[in-house]
């Protein structure tokens, strides 16, 4: 029951920032450069969260796909850095 509890209680702490932030990211943002940036930002810390503290091993595999994510992120937000 407590860890039911705790792990819904963490779902609404992230729902209440999520929909605040899909809101403004949305205006700022197009839609492409928006699902881009939560990738980033997912993997970012859903990687080191499963090395640490679920003890997945490193393997070479994230270091190919880490060297796709600047690839991504350049591409999608190449107009917004040409006008800079």
């Amino acid at each position: 029951m407590i860890a039911a509890l705790v792990s819904r209680g963490i779902a609404l702490f992230e729902y209440l920032l999520q929909v605040p932030a899909n809101r403004v990211g949305y205006t700022v943002f197009s839609t492409g450069q928006f699902k881009i940036l939560q990738e980033v930002i997912t993997l970012s810390i859903f990687v080191p969260f499963a090395w640490y503290y679920l003890h997945e091993p490193l393997k070479l595999d994230y270091l190919w796909a880490a060297m796709c994510i600047p690839g991504a992120v350049f591409s999608i937000f190449r107009d917004r850095l040409a006008g800079a």
